[in-house]
């Protein structure tokens, strides 16, 4: 039965009517100022729908030197849509890394007729489950909340592995009024701090590290929530935060042990890992026939398309990304299906007996976030894959558990971020840059006759390679024919698209080329005028830039390059009125450029695109210029063509 209390004004709680100050600052569990129960809106983001007004944790070691964090955090919700912030999911490790939580303190507080009530959480209601072998979560959602409500936890976060020190984020998805981190660290560890802020720490003293057990203290104060921005990579990249390695042990005497602080360490570690070395030689059931028909194929990229087509098709991904098997590679080849090191180790183990010079890797999908080279920890790692080097310039990343993924392309999740490769037999691990070289293509050719009456009937040919040719063959099967259709329209009413055909759709070296059969009527004519926009089925259909201000990074994935070419017959008693004039722009750094050409020819207007972007990442810092350039190019991209009745 959950009980309510109303506490009076001498009650537990220091209620105060004193304004918030400039700095805010932390209180105490159970403290909470009458001005916060009153507060509508947060102060430095009006419309933010949830406020965290205080994260508070603390980091310290016992005698055994394990590892305990308290953690405090307070939030105000303020509408229905700051709700969700209710619902709390705190996951943690079991397995080598023995995390547990402990100590669950959970209420909230409302105000009811000038006085504050509290509703604790029963602790019934608080549920604990295995994610899997080595993951669990505990759950609970907090009662009685509504609009207004301040909904406050803390808990007792532990671990018995030392150098298992925990990650703090100053930042989240709703602003963050007082974000504290607190210390202890015994002076026989050094923990390198890896600290990542874009907005200002009040205070951040001093550098943890050999110094005893004298506290370290880092905060941050009035932190705006991490916008959604269009081609932002994910969360984890872009949050505030610290973190920290463990890098030496100081033990007796001037002995110093240096723990994993190279790369060639975590591979050795990983290597000898029973549930990721262990599984590379693990037989198959009935493998033997699979590899004597791969050895039949003479040619290295025969022998690979061969066992990468038939993994993706037998086996069956569970949608759980780890470097490391839960059931083992054997287990999943018989039940058919498996986590992504499960599935990937399977394709390795395949590959490696038909001959082939291929190595395990563990990478970080775009979502997990960038792995960052200078700090070698598998926390960064989710998913393990296949390496193989073409030759010195060139090489493959296979991942067998994407249904449209092929061997020859790195997944576009995995682009600008790095994998750590392990070859056990020359006691070789390294870590490598993962990107797309080569521009991405697409090629549009139309031919359409425009007709008296405002409309236009024509076909065009669309030409995909690499990730275009990927994501639509993707789409298409997905979504199936009629909602792709939709998607060539760009769900333009005034556009019917009475066929398609695809050629080259089962053959991964060539490019996608989709036919089209189109008509259409353009918008604003009359028996006098017609209004051409010539840009149509190009993949760069509407601005996503449209934001003056930008916080994070772009990140493309990869360089692009679009050519259109358009002939339109004029029809019969009509002439030019107005041609856009042809034109070549370019980004101040020249990473971008637009080329339009527009000429009047042997009674058609001949139309051709060509838009070139050569970099796939630009800094937050760079977005002036190209907000500017963008919105310039789709002017001219959608500026029309006038044809007049003669």
């Amino acid at each position: 039965m959950r009980k309510i209390f109303t506490l009076c004004l001498i009650g537990s709680f220091a209620l105060t009517v004193k304004a918030q100050t400039i700095t805010p600052t932390a209180q105490d569990y159970g403290k909470v100022d009458k001005a916060d129960l009153e507060m509508k809106a947060c102060d430095f983001e009006k419309d933010a729908n949830a406020e965290v007004l205080i994260d508070k944790g603390e980091v310290y070691f016992d005698q055994s030197y394990n590892i305990s964090m308290q953690i405090h955090k307070r939030i105000k919700i303020f509408n229905d849509n700051g709700k969700n912030e209710a619902d709390i999911h705190l996951k943690y490790y079991g397995g080598n890394r023995l995390e547990y939580i402990t100590g669950i303190q959970a209420e909230t507080i409302n105000e009811v007729d000038g006085k504050p009530v509290i509703t604790k959480l029963d602790r019934s209601l608080i549920y604990t489950k295995s994610i899997d072998k080595v993951r669990s979560e505990i759950t609970f959602t907090f009662p009685n909340v509504k609009s207004g409500s301040i909904i406050e936890y803390k808990y007792l976060w532990n671990t018995i592995a030392f150098y298992n020190f925990p990650d703090w984020y100053f930042q989240e998805k709703v602003p963050v009024r007082y974000s504290e981190l607190t210390t202890h660290i015994p002076d026989i560890f050094y923990f390198r701090p890896h600290l990542r802020v874009s907005h200002h720490l009040v205070k951040n003293d001093p550098a943890p590290g050999y110094g005893g057990t004298e506290s370290t203290i880092k905060v941050m104060v009035n932190i705006p929530s991490l916008p959604d921005e269009p081609y932002m990579s994910s969360e984890t990249d872009n949050l505030d935060y610290v973190n920290f390695q463990l890098i030496t042990i100081k033990q007796t005497g001037d002995f110093v042990h240096t723990f994993s602080d190279s790369w060639a360490k975590v591979g050795g570690i990983l290597a000898d890992d029973e549930d990721f070395g262990g599984q590379l030689k693990r037989k198959l059931a009935h493998e033997d026939t699979i590899i004597a028909k791969a050895k039949a194929i003479k040619s290295p990229e025969g022998k690979i398309a061969y066992i990468f087509n038939m993994v993706k098709k037998t086996m069956k991904w569970n949608g759980e990304d780890k470097w490391y098997t839960e059931d083992g590679t054997s287990k999943a080849w018989d039940n058919k299906t498996g986590n992504s090191a499960e599935v990937n180790l399977i394709l390795y183990h395949l590959l490696k007996q038909s001959g082939l010079d291929v190595f395990p890797m563990i990478v970080s999908t775009r979502e997990h976030g960038k792995v960052i080279p200078y700090l070698t920890s598998t926390r960064q790692f989710n998913r393990a894959v296949v390496y193989y080097p073409v030759d010195t310039a060139s090489y493959y990343v296979m991942d067998a558990t994407g249904k449209y993924n092929v061997y020859n392309e790195t997944p576009a999740e995995l682009l600008n971020s790095s994998g750590l490769y392990i070859d056990k037999a020359h006691d070789k691990y390294d870590i490598i840059s993962l990107s797309k070289d080569v521009p991405v293509r697409q090629s549009i050719y139309i031919t359409a006759d425009i007709k008296p009456t405002g409309k236009i009937e024509g076909t065009a040919q669309i030409a995909n390679t690499s990730y275009n040719r990927i994501n639509e063959i993707e789409k298409y099967k997905k979504d199936g024919e009629k909602k792709y259709i939709d998607y060539l329209r760009n769900d333009d009413n005034n556009m019917k698209i009475s066929s398609i055909k695809f050629d080259n759709m089962e053959i991964d070296t060539l490019p996608l080329t989709l036919n089209v059969n189109f008509s259409m009527d353009m918008a604003g004519s009359d028996e006098n005028y017609i209004y051409l926009n010539s840009n149509l089925f190009n993949a760069i259909k509407s601005n996503p830039f449209l934001s003056e201000n930008r916080t994070t990074n772009i990140d493309f994935g990869f360089g692009r390059n679009y050519a259109v070419n358009c002939v339109y017959k004029l029809p019969a008693g009509f002439k030019t009125d107005a041609i856009p004039k042809s034109i070549n722009i370019v980004m101040p750094d020249k990473s971008i450029s637009f080329k339009r050409v527009i000429a009047e020819q042997d009674g058609s207007i001949v139309v051709r695109y060509t838009i070139n972007y050569k970099n796939a990442i630009y800094e937050a810092s760079t977005y002036p210029d190209l907000h500017a350039f963008v919105k310039k190019m789709y002017e001219l991209l959608n500026e029309q063509i006038v044809l007049k009745k003669a």
